[in-house]
């Protein structure tokens, strides 16, 4: 059995690294090991030009790789679908998704009214909501000012085993 995974969906600057922030803590004071991965719409640059990795990659490596102590960085360059990022993942509880609101996952929408846009998946897709839903719903609402009782329904999803790849 794989680790579980949840993807948490919203439009841009709709809250979801906001809320992932104020949620991980609750996670991990439970003892769970978390893993995050964000999907970026983008072509971010995580390594600095300039640097021995950077040069590494521009004089054309596949793979780099950057470790310390206390830290470890890869850099892949190619394209990568989630599942293969998954796979790399390994010695956590729980992996988190912000984005990837196409993969086949359990998916937790956050909403906020002010933002001006609707839900960013299909109601009938949502695990739960997150936000200031005009219920009802057909799955729970949970604030966004406290991730506790989000933080309490996984624990109790993965307790029961109902939260699985």
């Amino acid at each position: 059995m794989g680790i579980p995974v949840l993807t948490f969906t919203a439009y841009s600057n709709t809250g979801k690294t906001t809320y992932l922030e104020k949620l991980i803590p609750c996670l991990k004071s439970a003892g769970l090991r978390i893993a995050v991965i964000k999907h970026d719409a983008h072509d971010f640059q995580a390594d600095i030009e300039g640097k021995d990795s950077w040069r590494f990659a521009q004089a054309g490596a596949d793979i780099v790789a950057v470790a310390s102590k206390r830290q470890f960085a890869l850099f892949q360059y190619s394209s990568f679908d989630l599942s293969a990022i998954i796979t790399q993942i390994h010695n956590v509880d729980l992996i988190l998704t912000e984005g990837y609101k196409h993969e086949n996952f359990p998916k937790i929408a956050i909403y906020r009214a002010a933002s001006g846009n609707g839900l960013s998946i299909p109601l009938k897709d949502c695990l739960a909501i997150v936000g200031d839903y005009p219920s009802p719903a057909p799955c729970p609402v949970f604030s966004s000012q406290d991730p506790r009782p989000l933080a309490d329904y996984l624990l109790q999803l993965l307790q029961t085993g109902a939260l699985t790849t």
